[in-house]
C-alpha cells in the first residue's frame, strides 16, 4: 500500500515575488514582439523618428518657376562715336585777334569761336568800294548809286563817236555832190570816204568800250563782294551745337587759310557702331529700339537702329549696324565702350525665376530644387534679365519649385520647406 506524503508550500518573500512578476512581464513583451501585432508600434516609432529628423533640418523658402512674356533682345557691344566732328578753320589767312573757347567749352550754333584782326579786311573793303565807284563814274552812273542799268548810246564816249560819224557822213555827202557836179576832184571824194570809214570804226569802238566798262563794273562789284565776304570769314562761327575737343591756336598767332583752330564734337545724338552675330542678323532691322549701357554708368540710354550693312563681314561673320543714341544731357562721351540690347520682339514667352535663386560657381550656373526633403541641384542655361527675374532657357520647366535664397546649401542636404 502506497503512502502519500503531503508537501507544504512555503510562502516566497515579497521581493522575490516582485522580481518574478517583472520577469514574466518581460517574457510577455518579447513574445508579443514576434507576433503580427507589433507592426503598428514600429511604424509609429519610425514616423516619430522621421518627424524628429525633419524638425531638425534647415528651413528654406521656395518659389515656382513661372511663365512670363519678356522682351526678346539681341545683345551687342561696340563703340560710341559722334555723329559729326569737325576741325574748324578760317577760309582766309590772318592773325588771331581773339579766341573765345577752350578745351571742354560748350558752344551753340552761330556762336563766335575766334576772330582775325579786322584792319586788313576793312582796308580791302574800302579799296574795293573805291574801285566800284570809279567804274560807275566811267559809265556815267552815280558813284554811290545802286542802279547798274546803262544805255550805251547815252554814254559820253558813244555820243562823241556818233557825232564824229555824223559829221563824216555829211562831209562825204557834200564832196560826192561836188564831184558829181565837177566842182571837186576825185581825190577829195576818196579822202571823204576814208574819213567816213574811220568815223564809223570809232563809233563801233566806242560801243565796245562801253561794254568793256560794264564788264569792269561787274568785276569791281565782285571784288567788293569778295572783300566783304573775307571780312565775314575772318570771324569763325560754330556750325552746330557741341563741345570743343581741342584748341590748336592762341591769340596773336598768324594762321593760313584752312589751318585747324579748334575741333568741335557734336554730342547729341551719338552713334553706336556694333556687330551683330550672323545667327541673329536676320532679326535686326532699321527702326528697332536699342537700350544702351555704358561702363561705369547705371543709366540706360534709349536709341534706335538707323543703319544696317547690306552684307555679312566674311572675316568676323557678323553684321555691322549703327544705332542713334539720345544724349541731350551730354552725359556719355564719344569713344566710350557700350553694350546695346536690340529689341527684336516686344513680347516673347519665357520661363523666369528670381535672380536670387541663381547659384554661379566656376562658370556653371544652377538652381536648387527640393525633392523628398532634400536639395537637388539643377544646371540651367540663362537668358535675359529683367528687373529681379532671370530667364531660364534650359534645365527647368514651369511650376518647378526653386529655393529663393540657397546660400550655402549643397546637393543632398536635408531641408524642409518653410510655410
Amino acid at each position: 500500500m502506497t503512502r502519500l506524503t503531503s508537501l507544504r508550500l512555503l510562502p516566497y518573500p515579497r521581493s522575490r515575488r516582485l522580481l518574478t512578476a517583472s520577469a514574466a512581464a518581460l517574457m510577455l513583451a518579447l513574445g508579443s514582439a514576434g507576433c503580427g501585432g507589433a507592426a503598428p508600434a514600429g511604424a509609429k516609432g519610425a514616423a516619430k523618428a522621421a518627424a524628429d529628423g525633419a524638425a531638425g533640418s534647415a528651413p528654406v523658402t521656395v518659389q515656382p518657376a513661372r511663365e512670363a512674356a519678356l522682351v526678346r533682345t539681341v545683345t551687342v557691344t561696340g563703340t560710341l562715336a559722334a555723329e559729326d566732328q569737325v576741325a574748324l578753320g578760317f577760309q582766309v589767312a590772318g592773325r588771331i585777334d581773339t579766341i573765345n573757347v577752350d578745351l571742354g567749352s560748350r558752344v551753340v550754333p552761330g556762336q563766335t569761336i575766334a576772330r582775325l584782326a579786322p584792319v586788313d579786311f576793312q582796308l580791302r573793303v574800302q579799296q574795293a568800294e573805291a574801285g566800284l565807284q570809279q567804274a560807275r563814274a566811267r559809265l556815267g552812273l552815280d558813284p554811290k548809286g545802286t542802279s547798274d542799268q546803262v544805255d550805251p548810246d547815252n554814254t559820253a564816249v558813244v555820243r562823241q563817236a556818233r557825232a564824229v560819224l555824223e559829221e563824216a557822213r555829211l562831209s562825204h555827202g557834200r564832196v560826192k555832190t561836188f564831184v558829181d557836179r565837177g566842182i571837186s576832184s576825185r581825190a577829195e571824194l576818196d579822202s571823204a570816204n576814208a574819213a567816213l570809214t574811220v568815223a564809223d570804226g570809232r563809233y563801233e569802238d566806242a560801243i565796245e568800250e562801253v561794254r568793256n566798262r560794264q564788264a569792269v563794273l561787274t568785276q569791281r562789284k565782285t571784288e567788293l563782294d569778295q572783300a566783304r565776304q573775307a571780312m565775314v570769314d575772318s570771324i569763325l562761327i560754330a556750325p552746330f551745337a557741341g563741345i570743343i575737343r581741342e584748341r590748336a591756336v592762341s591769340p596773336g598767332q598768324y594762321v593760313n587759310a584752312g589751318a585747324p583752330i579748334a575741333t568741335l564734337v557734336k554730342m547729341h545724338p551719338l552713334r553706336l557702331q556694333a556687330d551683330v552675330p550672323e545667327r541673329e542678323a536676320g532679326n535686326v532691322k532699321v527702326g528697332q529700339a536699342v537700350k544702351v549701357r555704358v561702363e561705369g554708368d547705371t543709366t540706360e540710354y534709349p536709341g534706335r537702329i538707323v543703319r544696317v550693312s547690306p552684307a555679312i563681314d566674311e572675316q568676323s561673320r557678323s553684321l555691322r549696324v549703327e544705332a542713334q543714341v539720345d544724349n541731350e544731357a551730354a552725359t556719355i562721351r564719344p569713344g566710350s565702350f557700350a553694350t546695346g540690347d536690340i529689341v527684336v520682339a516686344a513680347s516673347a514667352p519665357a520661363i523666369v525665376v528670381p535672380a536670387s535663386a541663381i547659384v554661379s560657381f566656376a562658370g556653371v550656373e544652377k538652381v536648387l530644387t527640393v525633392a523628398d526633403g532634400k536639395v537637388v541641384e539643377r544646371r540651367v542655361e540663362l537668358g535675359r534679365r529683367e528687373g529681379a527675374s532671370v530667364e531660364v532657357l534650359k534645365g527647368l520647366t514651369a511650376g518647378e519649385r526653386v529655393i529663393v535664397d540657397p546660400g550655402n546649401r549643397v546637393d543632398g542636404e536635408a531641408v524642409r520647406v518653410a510655410p
